[in-house]
């Protein structure tokens, strides 16, 4: 055989990874173990599903296993599986680099939290590279499934910039981790301590996980094993305590922090199933960093043997946050992804997670208010998108939804639909609504004038996605769903008569104002809305609302410019100050300067800001 070696350099991105890790992560250097044990895992999980098709892959070595070991004299400790291996282009692409996508969204976050959070590790697919927390070199030996033993590999690296690799003879398949300690880490060299970690953060993990019996103080070629090694979702509900569900969450997705809530059902007959889910009590950075397009939330399971994580297939992209597996009993392990996307049983199963994921949410907010809160500032606005995405559930999400409002506490998304329809006078068939880009401009919004007025109650949504959600949501409850800034503002018959005489009193003024500001509106009308304020926009019940027109522009999208509607206060006095100018050109001023300030509290962007400016310093001169 022809010995093979060579030296490469790490990307430039996985040395500033390894960097972070060592030093950034320092306080958490136990989750070492928790991520080799947990990668070991996944490669007997790979193969176990290779071998369905390929069952000489097992051959020799059928029992899937994961071996802790540890060496005082060369002051090693060895992480071994007998899983599926890499080959050495796998070991190249796997280790020595890392999906670039990833690796910057890993930075930016390690950079912009500027402090320990071990949360990061094993997210971004860089867990393994948690060994040098611990070690001041690591060696990999490896060898796929399927190769002869002279294809095995080794590669080692100080972590420093360069790794080695050369071509060996392995006479077993799978993957063998040994890292050499550095100077401080003698603690982690006695089997009590191993243990520990193995039974705190991987107990249940789903293969044998063996350390060797000591015997004089040493060990020896005897193997124990130490966790539970059984899939805990399989097991009876009474059987299982809290800390063992919050122990299987944490090693399942990687997360320091306990999960919020969960629910474990069995369903049997035709189609038999089993469902774990958990919501998170912090949104996984996953969700944050990479979105929608990100999802490795759900594993599945066909009679304990892992098939994929299936987020697409099993959970609609709304309730991408949600963690856990589902174990079924009669899918056909031979079908491909798009066939299992086509899978009615699949559908089934499906629309059941998605019905235990609303109970769970909906009990949340009944019986504890405290974590439902908690959930919905995390995840509230992922929620909303269920709006827009299924419509079969669009009512017991809304139900679900919290908003401010002009009667709640400040800022705090805590009114609910149900508790603004339980407030409403009996003449009142409307939920009335604004929308804008900050709490404090939808709370100072002039619109809102006449609505406080009449003590009648609007609930402010400043959240991006609010205006978008709401072209799905025009109705609750048999109760319309109106935005304050579009259509005509309600009226009863003398509040009409009242309106209609204004307008003929000051249809000079709205003349005036129509020449001075030519094609800048499409209309000038006298507002119902206004009580306090000179000037705001009127929008189409279909029109698009500024602050999201500007946003979008922001974004590159081609927007349209249309021509607002400007609605006046005849009786303030700045609308009286320009129906009595004689000045061309300060009446001009005026009255742009009436549609800026409008265009401004509505959140659109003003097309020339330093004519803005200079206007507004003119007629302060006077």
């Amino acid at each position: 055989m022809t010995i093979t070696t060579e030296t490469r350099k790490f990307e430039a991105e996985v040395a500033q990874v390894l960097h972070l890790v060592t030093h950034s992560l320092y306080s958490h250097k136990e989750i070492f173990l928790r991520e080799l044990i947990s990668n070991a895992s996944d490669a007997c999980d790979k193969l176990r599903f290779e071998s369905i098709g390929k069952p000489e892959l097992l051959s020799g070595d059928a029992e899937l296993h994961i071996d802790v070991s540890w060496d005082a004299d060369q002051r090693t400790i060895t992480v071994r599986d007998n899983g599926v291996g890499m080959s050495r282009d796998e070991i190249v692409a796997n280790i020595g680099t890392i999906a670039s996508s990833g690796t910057r969204r890993f930075l930016e976050a390690m950079s912009t939290e500027q402090k320990s959070d071990a949360r990061l590790i094993g997210q971004f697919g860089v867990g393994f590279y948690s060994a040098f927390v611990v070690a001041d070199k690591v060696t990999v030996l490896s060898r796929r499934a399927g190769l002869p033993a002279s294809e095995g590999v080794k590669w080692e690296s100080d972590g420093k910039g360069e790794y080695a690799l050369e071509q060996v003879e392995l006479p077993e398949r799978g993957t063998a981790i040994v890292l050499h300690l550095k100077a401080d880490e003698d603690e982690l060299l006695k089997r009590w301590e191993l243990r520990s970690l193995i039974t705190r953060y991987s107990d249940h993990v789903a293969f044998p996980i063996r350390l060797p019996v000591e015997k004089d103080g040493k060990p020896s070629d005897e193997w124990e094993t130490v966790n539970a090694a059984s899939a805990l979702w399989t097991k009876p509900k009474s059987e299982i305590s809290d800390e063992d569900y919050q122990s299987f969450y944490k090693s399942l997705g990687h997360d320091f922090n306990d999960a919020l809530a969960w629910t474990h059902n069995r369903v049997e007959g035709n189609q038999s199933y089993i469902t774990l889910l958990y919501l998170p009590s912090q949104p996984p950075f996953e969700l944050m960093m990479g979105g929608r397009d990100e999802r490795k939330g759900l594993k599945l399971y066909i009679k304990r043997v892992f098939i994929m994580d299936a987020a697409e297939q099993l959970l609609p992209n709304y309730l991408r946050f949600v963690r856990g597996v589902v174990d079924a009993d009669d899918l056909p392990l031979n079908v491909s992804r798009e066939i299992l996307q086509q899978n009615r049983q699949l559908e089934r199963i499906k629309s059941a997670c998605v019905k235990r994921v609303l109970d769970l949410i909906e009990k949340l907010a009944k019986d504890e208010p405290e974590k439902f809160q908690t959930f919905y500032k995390a995840f509230g606005n992922t929620l909303k998108e269920g709006i827009v995405e299924d419509h079969a559930n669009r009512e017991r999400i809304a139900k679900l939804l919290r908003f401010a409002s002009t009667k709640g506490e400040g800022s705090t998304q805590s009114v609910s639909l149900d508790d603004y329809i339980g407030r409403m006078p009996v003449s009142q068939d409307t939920i009335w609504y604004i929308t804008a880009d900050s709490h404090a401009a939808a709370a100072g919004s002039p619109q809102l004038e006449a609505f406080r007025a009449k003590d009648i109650e609007v609930l402010l949504m400043s959240d991006r996605i609010d205006e978008w959600m709401l072209g799905s949501l025009n109705e609750y409850a048999s109760k319309k769903l109106r935005n304050v800034a579009k259509g005509d503002f309600p009226l009863d018959e003398e509040a009409k008569k009242q309106q209609e005489e204004a307008s003929k009193a000051a249809e000079p003024l709205l003349k005036k104002l129509k020449d001075l500001l030519g094609d800048r509106v499409g209309d000038v009308k006298v507002s119902a809305r206004l009580t306090d304020s000179p000037s705001c926009l009127a929008l189409s019940d279909y029109e698009m609302a500024p602050h999201l027109a500007r946003l979008l522009r922001e974004a590159g999208h081609d927007m349209p410019a249309g021509k607002p509607t400007l609605e006046i206060n005849p009786q303030h006095a700045l609308l009286k100050r320009v129906e009595a100018e004689g000045d061309e050109g300060k009446a001009k001023d005026l009255a742009s300067l009436l549609l800026e300030q409008a265009e401004i509290a509505a959140g659109a962007q003003l097309p020339d800001p330093a004519a803005f400016v200079q206007r507004l310093n003119r007629v302060l001169l006077g």
